[in-house]
């Protein structure tokens, strides 16, 4: 595989050389598992075919470097190298383990979210990433201010410790279970901080998960210093879980396309336009597993 940026415009090549890849790790793990290891099996596949990705991603980056490619060139090669494999990752993992909706539709969901932040990974536009606070940290300093409040009000001593202690019972209750303040993505544009969740889509069960969220952005807009808080979902179909977060005052929430315009608003890079002319599940995936995928209606999952 010879690494140029025409590489982007390789598709077939590279599906080439990922299958190729595939058939050599399958006949290797044919020797590791039996027939019946088949979980087994299909999960040592993907670490396989991510490395061979990864090695690809690699000496591209170098000998992008040393020829002075542009960022869209680096940018638009990583993306077709990406699809290819992620598309031949589902081709083994369906050869070996049959999906059904569930693994499938996490699975998409998985490689769904990486995809998009290659447009962040490798921006047109000038953006950095910056680490995100530590929970303990934001309590320790939210805590200290309160304290100090409470001294200085004009009210008895045991009023002041009553007080303190009905503030510590409230955070007694907030950390009673861990609190993540790291998202998917976090970066500073035009002077500004944002921090990303990215998400496939919302399911009926997501109570939990949208509590959790709005926990975190009123965390982040509590902050001194300004966070901005976006959340990019694929499905352009939702339900009142993601309209609770995108009519809250803490999210932004993008669903669909609007979610593409975002990322090429941020990134400089108009993602949607590049899967408009580059992917093509049903032309590109092999012939058996599309056909898996339209008997068992796990196509709706594709729809990027």
């Amino acid at each position: 595989m010879e690494i140029t940026n025409k590489l982007k415009n390789q598709k077939s090549e590279l599906l080439s050389y990922f299958r190729n890849r595939s058939d050599e790790i399958q006949s290797e793990l044919d020797t590791q598992f039996s027939v019946k290891q088949i979980e087994k099996k299909a999960k040592a596949m993907n670490p396989m075919l991510i490395k061979t990705r990864n090695n690809l991603i690699n000496t591209l980056l170098q000998k992008s470097k040393e020829e002075s490619w542009s960022n869209t060139d680096i940018l638009e090669t990583i993306l077709m190298i990406t699809y290819t494999s992620n598309i031949v990752m589902l081709e083994s993992r369906n050869d070996i383990w049959s999906y059904e909706y569930m693994a499938f539709s996490r699975r998409v969901g998985e490689i769904w979210e990486p995809f998009c932040k290659l447009c962040f990974d490798y921006p047109v536009n000038d953006i950095k990433f910056f680490i995100p606070p530590l929970f303990s940290k934001v309590k320790e300093e939210l805590s200290s201010e309160i304290v100090d409040y409470i001294d200085k009000l004009t009210i008895t001593e045991e009023q002041k410790v009553q007080l303190k202690k009905y503030y510590n019972q409230v955070w007694s209750y907030v950390t009673s279970g861990e609190i993540q303040l790291e998202l998917d993505l976090h970066f500073i544009y035009n002077r500004k901080k944002y921090v990303v969740d990215f998400k496939s889509g919302f399911g009926s069960n997501e109570k939990g998960n949208t509590n959790r969220l709005l926990l975190v952005a009123s965390i982040y807009k509590n902050l001194k210093e300004e966070h901005n808080c976006l959340l990019f979902v694929r499905s352009a179909t939702n339900n009142n879980y993601f309209n609770t977060l995108k009519n809250s005052s803490v999210w932004e929430a993008y669903s669909g396309q609007e979610t593409y315009e975002q990322i090429h608003k941020y990134s400089g890079y108009d993602i949607a336009n590049w899967i408009k002319n580059n992917i093509d599940w049903e032309a590109d995936i092999k012939n058996s597993t599309f056909t898996h995928f339209k008997e068992n209606d796990l196509v709706k999952y594709l729809d990027w």
